[in-house]
């Protein structure tokens, strides 16, 4: 048996569990997530914006990518109300059907030739069901993970949701490439390949819910039912209180998600594809190598977490990232598969040092009552202020400039920005995260305040 940060006990074999729930659960939602963004930098320009013009096409595809985010912070409420009030456990199987269902019915969707507007505005409509089911997701698997974990290993067992994102990355570009380069290659992939992928989801769906539901409710949570301790509106709480921490979690994930979404939003594969006309599945196996480099690095961020702190780890990843993003391009821009692969391979290692610690630092950020809304809409609004539209942005800056020199200056500078917000947030590592310590936790976040810094993390575990 080992003891957790809050007081609670918790089976080896059930934290085993919850790591396995958790990164299954992760891994497909965020497959559903990038099969769409991989299919828009392919072929939703040409089936459903094509009449705008080419180059417009492509800007309304990638703008669909980022509209979604709009929608996140949506199910970030949605969920961390009830996440709060009802439980962590029943929203992460809400959100796993519903981003389901939805990716499902994008691969029935009839094209722009088959039924005009309609096309799109469904297409649309289906991209913001799957923003809604991202922005609730996050918070649940994460909170599941870091609660039951003994406090000396949170940042590990925080990890293994992170790692859903490379893994799903990995996934879809594997599904992807496969159609490309074998199952429907040329235009059979434009007539009725990309739809497969997406009806693959029912299969993950149906696995995800059976081990979704097999694991126990967070220990934290069942706490706080136990004593009717649930806050009756979490959000209210939130921002009346901890409004200033909800801003400086979010800057954090800027960085990572504008530098993430030029592979994971399509910009990269689209740009390959098409200005350097590159292979589409050759594009497609490097995004699949790189994914696997950022899966390495998102688990050994999990573990330096533990070892040298959050905020240390977060620091070494934002320098890397920050020295990468020029030579990011540099690499692509030689036109060949060995610039690609190195590329996106060494810009994938700070995607990982800068994702892996953030659930780990996000728990201890907020308080236990009002935790699942605000690990959610920080990571819904950082998701939407870094990564919702850097595809967009990054096309629109191509477009205007005819140089990639523009994009790698947008991502030094989100990166700057997340630097100066880990800078104002202390490391928390060890702080006890149930409903008893709830003075403790609601101070001394900052920099700005009293430190209330947490005792050892080996006193706590």
């Amino acid at each position: 048996m080992t003891h957790t940060g809050t007081g609670a006990v918790s089976a080896a074999a059930n934290q085993r569990r919850v790591a396995f729930a958790t990164i299954i659960g992760t891994t497909i939602e965020w497959y559903d997530f990038f099969i769409y963004a991989t299919g828009a930098a392919l072929v939703f320009a040409e089936l459903f914006f094509k009449p705008a013009g080419a180059n417009i096409a492509t800007l309304l595809s990638f703008a669909t990518v980022g509209i979604s985010f709009l929608f996140r912070p949506l199910g970030a409420f949605l969920a961390g109300h009830f996440g709060d009030v009802i439980g962590r456990r029943a929203m992460l199987v809400i959100t796993l059907i519903l981003m389901g269902a939805s990716t499902t019915l994008i691969g029935v969707l009839p094209t722009y030739s088959q039924v005009g507007m309609a096309a799109p505005i469904l297409l649309l409509l289906l991209r913001i069901l799957q923003g809604v089911s991202a922005g609730g997701e996050w918070g649940g698997a994460v909170l599941m993970a870091v609660e039951h974990a003994p406090a000396k290993r949170r940042g590990l067992a925080g990890a293994f949701p992170q790692l859903g994102v490379p893994l799903g990355m990995l996934l879809a570009s594997g599904v992807m490439a496969i159609m490309t380069g074998a199952v429907s290659p040329g235009k059979a992939f434009l007539e009725w390949g990309w739809r497969v992928p997406f009806l693959l989801s029912i299969v993950l769906i149906a696995v995800g819910y059976f081990v979704r539901r097999s694991v126990e409710e967070s220990p934290v949570f069942a706490e706080i039912a136990e004593r009717g301790r649930q806050t009756k509106v979490p959000i209210v709480v939130l921002f009346r209180k901890h409004w200033h921490l909800v801003i400086l979690a979010a800057l954090v994930f800027v960085g990572n998600n504008a530098a993430g979404y030029m592979t994971t939003g399509g910009f990269i594969q689209g740009y390959a594809t098409g200005k350097l006309k590159m292979d589409a599945t050759s594009v497609l196996l490097a995004a699949t190598v790189a994914s696997a480099m950022w899966f390495v690095s998102t688990l050994v961020a999990g573990i330096l977490a533990d070892k040298i702190g959050r905020k240390a780890t977060y620091l070494i990843g934002f320098v890397f990232q920050a020295l990468m993003v020029f030579p990011l391009f540099w690499f692509v821009n030689l036109g060949n598969l060995g610039g690609l692969y190195t590329g996106l391979v060494l810009f994938s290692i700070g995607l990982g040092l800068t994702y892996g610690p953030q659930a780990a630092w996000y728990s201890e950020i907020f308080p236990a009552s009002v935790r699942f809304s605000g690990v959610s809409i920080s990571y819904a609004i950082g998701a939407i202020l870094g990564g919702a539209f850097a595809p967009t942005i990054a096309q629109a800056l191509l477009q205007a400039t005819g140089s990639t020199a523009a994009v790698s200056a947008y991502l030094l500078i989100a990166t700057l920005v997340s630097i100066g917000a880990v800078l104002c947030l202390r490391d928390r590592r060890g702080i006890p995260l149930g409903p008893d310590h709830e003075a403790e936790q609601a101070t001394g976040a900052t920099v700005f305040g009293p430190n209330r810094a947490a005792e050892p993390v080996a006193a706590k575990a």
